[in-house]
């Protein structure tokens, strides 16, 4: 059972350490700490992205920063609670990480896939300049009953495709994990600078009318 679950939520990222470790949670007497790692964009952007790492995949005293690494898990999301709000907290849970001397190819560094369910209605809409972005929520589900919320972003035509997916629907996902800096008003004086994690949708398909179609 767990292994296909595992199935529906893969993805792979090749960058640089770019922070030491912080403590995070403890289960049964094991450590787990995030790490940030830098990946780069084909269009010379730098994606930075949360790793949760577990102390027994390698040393975390050690000052790993400015080493290449693979990375390969899953994408995943916990509600911290802040106050009276929950705030949706995402980072690859790390199964496997390998140290990579040399790296060139630059297309792999990014890679995604889900397969799970709408949660949310979409949103549809167009930036000033015309450009169609549809909003995605979607519920992958994990063993024991849990499920991991991801946001997506899509666009053009996947974003007119996707705007009229109903909440249920289930839907296949490919893409890669983007890091996005937003500023989130606190009151009326104050404001934050965040991060915001989601998967930027390369192609997507509704696994629903696919299994309709078969039938």
């Amino acid at each position: 059972m767990s292994e296909k679950v595992i199935e529906n939520n893969k993805v792979s990222i090749i960058g640089k350490i770019a922070s030491g470790f912080t403590f995070s949670h403890e289960v049964f007497g094991e450590g787990f700490y995030v790490v940030d790692v830098a990946v780069n964009r084909l269009s010379d952007q730098v994606d930075v992205i949360p790793l949760m790492i577990s102390e027994r995949l390698l040393d975390v005293n050690e000052d790993y920063i400015g080493s290449t690494v693979e990375a390969i898990g899953q994408f995943r999301s916990y509600n911290r609670h802040e106050g009276t709000k929950n705030r949706l907290v995402l980072s690859i849970f790390v199964r496997e990480i390998n140290f990579l001397e040399e790296f060139t190819d630059y297309t792999k560094t990014n890679q995604i896939y889900l397969d799970g369910y709408i949660c949310k209605e979409p949103i549809y809409r167009k930036t000033p300049l015309g450009r169609e972005i549809a909003d995605l929520l979607l519920a992958v589900n994990r063993p024991y009953g849990k499920s991991d919320y991801i946001p997506c972003i899509s666009w053009g035509r996947n974003a007119r495709y996707a705007s009229a997916f109903q909440v249920g629907t289930r839907v296949r996902i490919w893409g890669r994990v983007q890091s996005r800096e937003y500023t989130k008003k606190l009151n009326e004086t104050q404001c934050e600078k965040r991060i915001a994690y989601e998967v930027s949708v390369s192609k997507l398909e509704c696994v629903d009318q696919e299994e309709q179609a078969e039938a």
